[in-house]
């Protein structure tokens, strides 16, 4: 098994492109917390609300009340710029209009990196990707693209086939709080559980010590798309 390389350092504005409110908690909310404590911006967008995540509470509450749960999490590692697209919840697809939002954002945040969610359709055989998921990431990938020599210096995804790895050692009780945030949503998916221990139990999950990468916790990572340079 070869070691996961360390993710890029050289860099100042990073963009998590996601599909929904807590995608950025469940996997790489732990390195965001490391890279704004170094000074680095990390600026977030979603192409949903969130609004049909809740079991039994309407769109337009739930939408509302998911946006306010994603930017106080945000918040907690160093996030204050987050912005919702307004795409339909559970049933993003990858059209010109995602791939437009996509590609005017990056343009407008000018980040070096890019980082998005995994597009492979099962996280370990028996464990499904969500279509929401998939179609987001081919849609960043196109998008991404699309942008030639425009296009930032990274896309890295954040999924089971890791290249690059962030030691996030000292931030995981920091990435719990931040997934705990998510109250509302989290109370209603596990009735029975409290959210602190789902947000512990998850964050452990995702940055549990590599042995790839020195026995050290870490926030793992796949690079897509190194941008082409010119010979």
């Amino acid at each position: 098994m070869a070691d996961l390389a360390p993710f890029p350092t050289d860099w100042q504005t990073a963009l998590v492109l996601v599909a929904h409110p807590d995608d950025p908690e469940y996997g790489m909310a732990a390195a965001v917390a490391k890279w704004t404590g170094e000074g680095k911006h990390v600026v977030y967008a979603l192409a949903s609300s969130g609004e049909v995540g809740i079991e039994g509470m309407a769109a337009a509450e739930a939408g509302p009340l998911r946006e306010g749960e994603q930017r106080a999490s945000a918040a907690i590692v160093g996030v204050d710029d987050v912005e919702f697209w307004g795409f339909p919840d559970s049933n993003i697809r990858n059209t010109p209009e995602l791939r437009a939002a996509i590609a005017e954002t990056i343009r407008r945040v000018g980040p070096q990196v890019v980082l998005s969610l995994f597009g492979g359709a099962e996280w370990a055989p028996g464990t499904p990707n969500q279509s929401d998921h998939m179609e987001f990431s081919a849609a960043v990938l196109d998008a991404y693209d699309s942008l030639g020599d425009d296009a930032p210096q990274w896309l890295f995804e954040n999924g089971p086939h890791a290249t690059h790895a962030v030691d996030v050692t000292e931030q995981v009780d920091v990435a719990v709080s931040s997934l705990a945030a998510h109250e509302v949503y989290l109370g209603v998916l596990d009735p029975g559980t409290p959210v602190i221990e789902q947000a512990r139990a998850q964050i452990e999950a995702v940055t549990t010590p590599r042995d790839d990468f020195g026995g050290r916790r870490a926030a793992c990572f796949e690079l897509k798309r190194p941008r082409a340079t010119s010979a």
